[in-house]
C-alpha cells in the first residue's frame, strides 16, 4: 500500500507540475477547471466560516479570471476571512487524505463534493458562470463515480493539487483577505499574517503527509 501511494504522488506530482510550468497556454486550460475547484473550496471555507460562527450565507460568486467572492451576513470576520485561505487548505488535505488512506471513500466522498457544488450552485445562486461551472464540474464528478474505478486517483489529485496550488499562490490569492483581516486583527501588518497563513498550512500538509505514511509498513505484513 506505501509504495502505492508513493507511487501515485509522484506521478499526480509529474502531471501537476508538468501541466503548470512546461505545457504552456494548453497547461494552463488544462489546469482551469482545477483552478476553479480551488476557488470553490476558498469560498466554501468563507461560508463555513460564517456558518459555525452563527452568520449567514448570502451568495458564492466564481468567476472566469478564477477570482471569487462570499457574502456573507454576521458572524465572526476574521474567522471568516481566514475560512478562505486556511479552510481550502483544510478541505484540499482532507481529500488527499481520504483519497490514500481511505480508497472505499474515495466515491462517496466525490458524490458529496459533487452535491455540495450543486448545493452552493442553486442555494447561493451568484451568477449563470458560476452555477454552470459548479454544475459541470459535479456532474464531471458523478460520471466519474458511475462509469469510472478511478475514484481514488480523482480524489487524490485534486486534494493535493489543491494544496500545491494554495501554497504557490499564498501571496497573490488571499490578498484582500488578508487585507481586511489586518484591518481587523491590528496587532500584525497584512504582510506578517500571510507568512502565518502560509506556515500553518505547510504545518497543516507535514502532518497531513505524516498521517498518510502512519503505519503503513506495519499494515503490509502478512502472516502465514
Amino acid at each position: 500500500m506505501k509504495n502505492g501511494i508513493i507511487y501515485r504522488i509522484f506521478i499526480f506530482l509529474a502531471i501537476y507540475f508538468g501541466l503548470r510550468f512546461f505545457c504552456g497556454e494548453i497547461g494552463y486550460k488544462i489546469l482551469f477547471p482545477i483552478n476553479l475547484f480551488v476557488t470553490f473550496l476558498h469560498e466554501l471555507g468563507h461560508a463555513m466560516g460564517a456558518i459555525l460562527t452563527g452568520g449567514s450565507v448570502l451568495e458564492i460568486n466564481i468567476s472566469k479570471t478564477g477570482a471569487g467572492f462570499t457574502r456573507s451576513a454576521g458572524g465572526s470576520l476574521p474567522i471568516i476571512l481566514m475560512g478562505g485561505y486556511l479552510g481550502s487548505a483544510l478541505f484540499g488535505n482532507i481529500l488527499f487524505l481520504i483519497g490514500a488512506r481511505s480508497p472505499s471513500l474515495a466515491k462517496p466522498i466525490l458524490g458529496l463534493v459533487g452535491a455540495s457544488m450543486i448545493f452552493t450552485s442553486f442555494y447561493w445562486y451568484n451568477s449563470l458562470f458560476t452555477t454552470g461551472f459548479l454544475i459541470v464540474f459535479a456532474l464531471s464528478l458523478f460520471l466519474i463515480i458511475w462509469k469510472t474505478s478511478w475514484g481514488r486517483e480523482v480524489l487524490m489529485f485534486l486534494g493535493l493539487a489543491s494544496i500545491l496550488y494554495i501554497i504557490q499562490d499564498f501571496n497573490i490569492g488571499p490578498s484582500s483577505d488578508l487585507a481586511r483581516y489586518a484591518k481587523e486583527m491590528i496587532i500584525l501588518p497584512a504582510t506578517a499574517w500571510m507568512y502565518i497563513w502560509l506556515v500553518v498550512v505547510l504545518i497543516l500538509f507535514y502532518f497531513n503527509i505524516k498521517l498518510i505514511f502512519k503505519n503503513l509498513d506495519s499494515e503490509e505484513i502478512t502472516y502465514s
